[in-house]
């Protein structure tokens, strides 16, 4: 039945008279859903609370980041020893010397530099591309969302999908007119356009893995072929694990297919889980591309808050506490819940498909069969999916509230909070067919 949300709801009456839409991310509005967005008091492990009391099993863990649950005491232990030394320094700290350190042995990059959001990360990432190459053109697939640069902007995922934005107001011709906007997994596209622009694309960049239109894998090879076509161009591959790096894997996606096939991005850029549940974020690469940034090179990228001693004392202390133990407890849980949903869905007659990559997975509400680029992922059913959240919601269950995000799981999931989602599911998958009779 219905949680009690008074508290919240006044809340959000007065955060609309302060803040646009009550909220500063859109999707936490709950617009794509309806309904009264929660307002959280406090989490720890699997678990949130919000203002009301109410509790909830968290299946979105911060959008990703909290791959070990909330408030894990020895990352809290750290936090709090930075802390007592103070915030902010805007010098160079140990901190942030041992996290990029740490990313250097995981991933494919040779040098790091921090920036303090994925947005950061990516718009720093393509400056710098067009740097180096001396050439202005950008590619992107349709459906992958790299954050809101207005260069990006362009058929950008869950976000504008969410809200139906027509097109990106506010965003000018100009900003986008050299972004070139692909369907995603379809390798004639980028035949083709290389073929069009031979000596003007500066870089490809792509969501390693996407997860911002839903959970929609690379095709068998696709990235190692988009990592060729760069090279044999002259351009240089993005990878963007700003979502799936050191969450879908140790090793982020790359580790589940680069490190597989035999190939390396050029540049790639993280963020949420090397934070810690901080604002953190990084790109990194080859290191003759690294170079061409200031001070060493002549691309300009800064940030007073870049290298936060407290953001890379959480990431730092994330990084090593995610064991193969670790990633080896949230495969196995995630595995049990996309497999629970999948049955319930199936014995409510309700057509839908689970798709996932690693740790990492999405329901979509879709009798298409295969989800497999951005225009797939729009036929999902958002009603059905509105009805599916709300009486999770009404059991303990807090998903995503948007039919375009992925589900999250942490190590802190144990057999309560795994069965607690097992339980609320029947009656969620029976009411998203009550709404598509």
């Amino acid at each position: 039945m219905p949680r009690p949300t008074a508290a919240s709801s006044a809340l959000f009456e007065r955060a609309r008279s302060v803040t646009p839409g009550g909220v500063n991310s859109p999707v936490r509005a709950f617009n794509a859903v309806g309904g009264t967005p929660r307002f959280i008091r406090s989490a720890a492990g699997a678990w949130l609370t919000d203002v009301d009391g109410n509790e909830y099993v968290d299946l979105i863990c911060s959008w990703g980041p909290m791959l070990l649950g909330h408030a894990h005491p020895e990352v809290q232990a750290q936090v709090a020893a930075a802390v007592a030394r103070g915030t902010s320094y805007g010098a160079p700290t140990e901190p942030e010397v041992e996290l990029a350190e740490e990313i250097v042995a995981r991933a494919p990059v040779e040098k790091v530099r921090f920036v303090s959001s994925g947005t950061e990360a990516t718009m720093s990432a393509i400056r710098l591309a067009r740097g180096f190459t001396g050439r202005d053109v950008v590619v992107k697939f349709a459906g992958c969302y790299h954050g809101h640069v207005d260069a990006l902007l362009a058929s950008a995922g869950s976000g504008l999908a969410t809200f139906a934005v027509p097109g990106t107001p506010g965003v000018p011709a100009s900003s986008t007119e050299l972004t070139l906007v692909l369907p995603y997994n379809d390798r004639a596209a980028v035949e083709k356009v290389f073929a069009e622009y031979p000596d003007r694309i500066a870089c490809l960049i792509t969501e390693a893995s996407p997860g911002n239109m839903g959970v929609v894998p690379p095709e068998a090879g696709f990235n190692a072929f988009l990592a060729e076509t760069c090279r044999a161009h002259g351009a240089l591959f993005v990878s963007d694990e700003v979502m799936t790096g050191f969450r879908v894997s140790r090793q982020g996606q790359w580790g589940l297919d680069g490190a597989v096939e035999g190939w390396r991005p050029d540049l790639v850029t993280f963020g949420k889980v090397m934070g810690g549940g901080f604002p953190a974020a990084a790109f990194g690469g080859r290191a003759d591309v690294m170079a061409r940034l200031a001070p060493e090179g002549p691309v300009y990228q800064a940030g007073t808050l870049s290298g936060n001693p407290i953001a890379t004392t959480a990431g730092l202390a994330t990084l090593r506490l995610a064991t193969d133990e670790v990633y080896a407890h949230i495969g196995a849980a995630a595995e049990t819940v996309k497999s629970a949903a999948s049955d319930a869905l199936r014995q409510a007659g309700v057509a839908h498909v689970v798709q996932a990559t690693g740790t990492m997975f999405s329901v979509f509400f879709t009798a298409s069969g295969r989800v497999r680029d951005f225009d797939d992922a729009l036929t999902t059913d958002a009603s059905a999916y509105a009805a599916f959240f709300h009486a999770m919601l009404d059991a303990g269950v807090y998903l995503p509230p948007s039919a375009y995000e992925a589900w999250f799981l942490s190590s802190a999931h144990d057999d309560r909070a795994v069965q607690t989602v097992l339980d609320a599911l029947p009656a969620a998958a029976r009411a998203a067919a009550a709404a598509q009779a």
